[in-house]
């Protein structure tokens, strides 16, 4: 063989190796912690791939594959991807949120839309209730050809998006925006219509399944001694008259009962109304508030006070609270220390938690409920056969985030329904751990703060609080992303086998190793920075 003719990889004329060998390399796909935190199940590290390169579309097109709300997500997601991002443990995490709200708005602003389904399957799916799970089951459904019809009870679209979370974190064209391209697809959407009996109406409309998006807009009360002239309110009709003309009338002086998102929404629309004191009552600790930290450090810049470990006992006529101090007993439960103060209030809101409607499901057989929602299986279904629910209506966290992933889980399985099958998701793969990864080849680069609206006009309008990055330092976040557990083709792999044993496959199609060469030292394994190597037994 002449001194200048390649030698073919795996040819029987290479000098081989792999005789040495005990263990091998072994390219694998692991799966990132964020997409795996993720309640929506976006795959945050495709979408973040096409966000690093610029190109936005393709990024925001991967993200609303999964999730057809980004805009809002952007906005009003606890963002739980961040808590499990491993960059966390090397500088601080990737803001996922604020590179997803970016997409979110540039798909807004030049108007991109959803692509038409491809073909028309000829059911029709009804689905009650135009929030977040109804808006996500809606979509995915529609992509996949059937007809989709939304009964709303109320006189707007958006469920507790509108009527529960305050236009200072979710602007309303925002929210219009992204259900008008939603309904844009060919999806029905009749407002002001309640449905009293979910088995009449599939019939009458001639469904073929339904999934059901009750959203829980009914007060949860507690019993309050008060006067005949106290004004007591509850948390979900001050939000859901903000989107009125004539706003709620709280007062000066706005005491809320409570101690969960609700309750610190309401205490800042307080101000933002004009009081001069809006103090919260809490029964617990901060540390056992179920509202996000974030949120409540905001508050409390806006000037929203806290009382811990304290409870009303009763309202009087003339506009004071009897609140009682409470003390944590060894097994860290309050207990009332029968140490009482008066607090002057002209309102009081209790913002104790929500129920749902179930009444549309009166008469319905072979459904089970407990503890106020429906118990359904792992494909959304109740208990009667083609009708499924999601949301509120069903046992878990009470979350945008949530409601949109168990649309999206539903519809899948509706659309498997339809069709006489079973969908079966596809097995995940092994988590990527950070120990899995070698983040010596990343620099510290300290994650993008948002901007946030000066604190005078924070609580004197509703202007949007947060505001989102630009172009320059969304593509800056979306490139901290470390491509945990996946290979992006950085060739460290290659220019460290000291046998030459890894053949690059080309742009986009990644590496495989050649055997013949290859005597399984492991360089490549050490050496690769996302985790997307490892040592397997050698096999005969």
């Amino acid at each position: 063989m002449g001194s200048g003719q390649a030698v073919r990889a795996g040819s029987s004329l290479a000098n081989k190796t792999g005789a040495w060998r005990t263990n091998r390399p072994l390219y694998v796909d692991r799966l990132p912690p964020c997409n795996n935190a993720c309640p929506a199940g976006e795959n945050i590290q495709g979408w973040l791939y096409h966000a690093e390169s610029g190109d936005y579309e393709s990024a925001w097109r991967a993200l609303t594959e999964e999730n057809p709300l980004a805009a809002v997500m952007g906005r009003v997601c606890y963002h739980p991807c961040e808590d499990s991002c491993n960059r966390g443990k090397l500088d601080e995490t990737v803001g996922i949120n604020s590179v997803e709200r970016f997409l979110g708005d540039e798909a807004i602003r030049r108007g991109w839309k959803f692509s038409s389904p491809k073909a028309e399957s000829g059911k029709r799916v009804l689905i009650v209730g135009a929030g977040p799970s109804g808006l996500s089951a809606a979509y995915h459904l529609r992509c996949f050809g059937h007809g989709v019809k939304i009964v709303e009870a109320g006189p707007l679209a958006g469920g507790m998006m509108r009527f529960g979370i305050p236009k200072y974190r979710l602007p309303r064209d925002v929210l219009d925006a992204e259900i008008r391209r939603i309904l844009d697809l060919g999806v029905e959407l009749e407002l002001n219509c309640k449905i009293s009996n979910i088995l009449d109406a599939k019939k009458a409309g001639r469904f073929d399944a339904a999934f059901l998006a009750v959203g829980a807009h009914i007060a949860k009360r507690a019993y309050i001694p008060a006067g005949e002239a106290a004004r007591m309110l509850d948390a979900v009709a001050v939000l859901r008259g903000m989107e009125g003309e004539e706003k709620p009338m709280l007062g000066r002086r706005v005491v809320v009962y409570g101690g969960g998102n609700t309750a610190l929404d309401v205490a800042r629309t307080a101000k933002r109304l004009g009081a001069t004191e809006s103090i919260i009552v809490y029964r617990r600790t901060r540390e056992k508030m179920p509202a996000h930290d974030f949120e409540v450090e905001e508050a409390l810049q806006e000037g929203v006070l806290i009382k811990w470990l304290s409870t009303i006992k009763n309202m009087a006529d003339e506009g004071t609270l009897t609140v009682e101090r409470m003390a944590l007993d060894a097994k860290g439960f309050p207990q009332p220390t029968g140490e009482f103060e008066t607090l002057e209030a002209d309102s009081l809101v209790l913002a104790l938690g929500q129920d749902v409607d179930l009444s549309l499901l009166d008469g319905v057989p072979g459904l089970a409920i407990k503890d106020g929602t429906v118990q359904v299986g792992r494909n959304m279904m109740t208990g009667y056969a083609g009708i499924f629910a999601g949301g509120d209506m069903v046992p878990s966290e009470r979350t945008v985030t949530v409601a949109i992933g168990h649309g999206k889980k539903a519809a899948r399985h509706i659309d498997a329904w339809l069709s006489g099958a079973v969908y079966a998701p596809p097995p995940k793969h092994e988590l990527a751990s950070f120990d899995k990864l070698n983040p010596w080849y990343y620099s510290d680069a300290p994650k993008t703060v948002r901007p946030m609206l000066d604190l005078a006009r924070r609580t004197s309008t509703f202007d949007e609080v947060v505001s989102g990055l630009d172009e320059t330092n969304a593509l800056f976040e979306a490139r901290r992303c470390l491509s945990c557990g996946n290979c992006f083709e950085c060739d460290n792999c290659y220019g460290v086998c000291p046998d030459n044993a890894v053949i690059k496959l080309g742009p986009g199609k990644r590496f495989e190793f050649n055997f013949d060469y290859c005597k399984g030292c492991g360089i490549c394994v050490s050496e690769c920075p996302c985790g997307a190597i490892k040592m397997v037994p050698e096999t005969n």
